[in-house]
């Protein structure tokens, strides 16, 4: 097990190059949209969205606003890591709504919790609320990554695009959604240099520290 981790781990790379006649099945597809429906957020409210991009023609304008990078056309799938605007007190009625339905308890039992909720959002920013619920997508993202790296499924975590024209393309501010990441995923190209580079990683010695 441990072997194996560590392999998928070192064989994972951000994917330059895709092969476009590979396609991820439906059953490993699925397999990775549980695991990102399975992801953990603060307070469990998973203030965000996953937005599947299938069509040909608006995937071709999405890696136009990322700057002609191929992966966004190539790739078997291309998922969009959006997250919330805003959290309205309904949103968070709705999560213990959620709570009480899957655990078979009352409502009544969970009011604290979702008045806590409503007190931690009340006292953020617009700004504020933004930036916490795009964390909650980087941690949507590694949950993708490390799935796709025990499917053996390459995949590309991209920040470099235009939000503006995703957001503007996909239509997303009329669903109270901005784009956070973009993740194409799939096979690599066999002629992909980078995947056969070796990471570059600091020692252990550098990145931990026992007190």
């Amino acid at each position: 097990m441990r072997e194996k981790l560590l392999h998928d781990l070192n064989n994972r790379y951000a994917t330059k190059k895709f092969d476009s006649t590979k396609k991820v099945s439906d059953d490993d597809f699925q397999l990775i949209c549980e695991a990102l429906r399975l992801f953990p957020s603060s307070y469990g409210l998973q203030p965000v969205k996953f937005i599947i991009v299938k069509t040909e023609s608006i995937r071709l304008e999405l890696q136009k606003a990322a700057f002609g990078q191929a992966q966004i056309s190539e790739a078997s799938h291309l998922i969009v890591l959006c997250a919330l605007d805003s959290i309205s007190h309904n949103d968070v009625d709705d999560h213990v709504k959620l709570l009480a339905d899957t655990r078979e308890i009352e409502v009544e039992k969970l009011v604290g919790f979702g008045t806590q909720i409503k007190g931690s959002i009340e006292k953020m920013s617009e700004e504020n609320m933004q930036i916490w619920n795009d964390k909650q997508a980087y941690i949507a993202l590694g949950q993708l990554l490390h799935t796709c790296a025990v499917l053996h499924i390459d995949a590309t975590p991209m920040e470099g695009f235009s939000k503006s024209e995703f957001d503007r393309i996909l239509n997303l501010k009329d669903q109270n959604l901005h784009s956070v990441l973009a993740c194409p995923i799939g096979y690599r190209s066999e002629d992909d240099a980078y995947s056969k580079i070796k990471k570059a990683r600091k020692s252990m010695n550098a990145l931990f520290e026992i007190r």
